[in-house]
């Protein structure tokens, strides 16, 4: 099977973010032009994230969680348990679409994903993410180095969202922020995840995979 085709998925729990990110960078710095892509599941330990273009002044009042200014785009959001967030480290040379190609179909995956739980969904052109009702519900940030993705998406299940209230997410003072759990009554966090996951593989094109429960974990 080509490259292009294969997707390994990795299901990593609950993990910090610091050496999560590094691990990202190391694999983009390190990847070779046959390395299969991979898709990381997760979920974060509460942190802030600011892109590398962030302003100080969308963090208002972190408290007892920390800020860790990264190399993605985009300005500053929350991650904590509860949230699922899904990193893409994909080739996008050897799959031959661009930045504004991934971004349309990571949300079009959510909106699809919302679709199947009754409720509609929308992404937005003027502030990248997708929207339930005008508050936001995944947000998006990407960095490309030698035409290969990593960071990704994040997606608000049952977490708590108070966080958001320290910050002005993703650069927007007042915007509204929302987790699927409000939308639908009962929901299992790996049955949403499992759902996302053959909607992102299926929707960028990937049509053999492996699973695996860590980094380290490989076929070799």
């Amino acid at each position: 099977m080509e490259h292009a085709e294969q997707i390994i998925i990795r299901d990593l729990g609950v993990v910090e973010y610091l050496p999560t990110w590094e691990a990202m960078q190391t694999f983009t710095a390190d990847r070779q032009p046959e390395t299969v892509d991979e898709i990381w599941l997760l979920e974060h330990e509460p942190v802030f994230t600011q892109g590398h273009a962030g302003k100080e002044e969308h963090v208002l009042a972190a408290g007892d969680i920390p800020v860790i200014p990264v190399d993605r785009g985009g300005q500053v959001t929350y991650h904590g348990p509860g949230q699922l967030v899904v990193y893409l480290l994909l080739n996008l040379r050897r799959k031959k679409f661009g930045v504004r190609e991934l971004v349309a179909r990571m949300e079009q995956s959510i909106v699809e994903l919302l679709q199947q739980y009754g409720v509609e969904a929308y992404a937005r052109d003027d502030a990248p993410g997708v929207y339930v009702d005008g508050a936001k519900i995944c947000s998006l940030g990407l960095r490309v180095r030698r035409g290969c993705s990593f960071h990704g998406l994040a997606f608000n299940l049952d977490m708590d969202l108070e966080p958001f209230s320290r910050i002005n997410p993703c650069g927007y003072s007042g915007m509204a922020v929302t987790r699927l759990i409000n939308l639908v009554d009962n929901i299992d966090r790996d049955t949403v995840k499992e759902t996302l996951k053959e909607i992102l593989v299926k929707r960028l094109g990937y049509t053999g995979q492996r699973r695996y429960n860590s980094l380290e974990e490989t076929d070799v």
